[in-house]
């Protein structure tokens, strides 16, 4: 069975539908996990998003901040929200995507939203990055956790907010001090791959030499011919599917579309 799946900080589900029917009909994924939809529950565009094809939503909402939501044409179950550092943030959501055929076990996606952490990299003087720092902590000790019923065949996406490696920056000296890209930060979300030996499979496809970004902040003029991005967006698998692994692929022209997110989507397909 031939699936793929995109991950998207949309920045705003509401206010950029346009762009997310604009993505459904170009590239007509079977599953969208979208980071940062800043609406409640009780709003989300439910009808508007059946019209596009995905009928099984799992959706982790909140007004004005956050939120993080999964669209699915497969069928989803064991819908499950976690909470971390008892912020009452919505920065996670996962379901089991119920494949059809009998003999397949279930792959279980988790959407992820990780703080962005303020700008002082440094816990002790500002609380958003303490808070950053904390949240990865319970991140990797949730997955170590024999109990907390995780399965083999997993998918990890989202917005992590840090890009971990020398290339995944515009200038890795210069942003040694900035958040996203300091070495503890860096340490932190090693650590949770480690916790389930995650593969980072946008860097399995992209020699670490090769810049590669998702991200581009939107006080740049001309975005694209600065280019001084930086990879904030993940693709994890565990290590059950990564002999599965196909195409990953950045959708660069998004963040071009009219009103864009600053975030482009990333792509992932697979065959299982």
């Amino acid at each position: 069975m031939k699936i793929s799946l995109i991950t998207w900080n949309i920045n705003s589900v509401r206010l950029r539908m346009p762009l997310l029917e604009q993505l459904a009909g170009a590239l007509d994924p079977d599953v969208i996990c979208l980071q940062e939809t800043k609406c409640p529950d009780g709003k989300f565009p439910s009808s508007a998003i059946r019209k596009l094809g995905y009928d099984h939503m799992a959706i982790n909402g909140q007004s004005g901040y956050h939120g993080v939501a999964i669209l699915s044409r497969i069928p989803l179950t064991n819908i499950d929200k976690k909470s971390f550092c008892d912020m009452g943030d919505s920065r996670h959501v996962s379901a089991d995507l119920a494949l059809s055929a009998p003999a397949q076990s279930p792959i279980r996606v988790h959407n992820f939203y990780v703080p962005a952490g303020g700008d002082v990299p440094d816990p002790a003087e500002n609380p958003k990055f303490a808070h950053k720092l904390g949240f990865l902590n319970e991140m990797e000790s949730w997955f170590l956790d024999k109990k907390a019923g995780h399965i083999d065949r997993m998918v990890l996406v989202g917005d992590l907010n840090i890009a971990p490696f020398e290339h995944d920056v515009w200038s890795h000296k210069q942003l040694l001090k900035v958040v996203s890209h300091t070495p503890v930060e860096v340490e932190h979300l090693e650590k949770v791959r480690l916790s389930r030996g995650w593969v980072d499979l946008m860097r399995d496809h992209v020699a670490h030499d090769e810049k590669l970004y998702t991200w581009w902040s939107y006080r740049a003029r001309d975005w694209s011919a600065a280019d001084k991005g930086r990879r904030l967006d993940h693709v994890w698998v565990s290590p059950a599917l990564s002999d599965f692994a196909g195409e990953t692929r950045v959708i660069r022209d998004a963040r071009g579309w009219e009103r864009p997110s600053d975030h482009a989507p990333v792509l992932y397909r697979f065959e299982t």
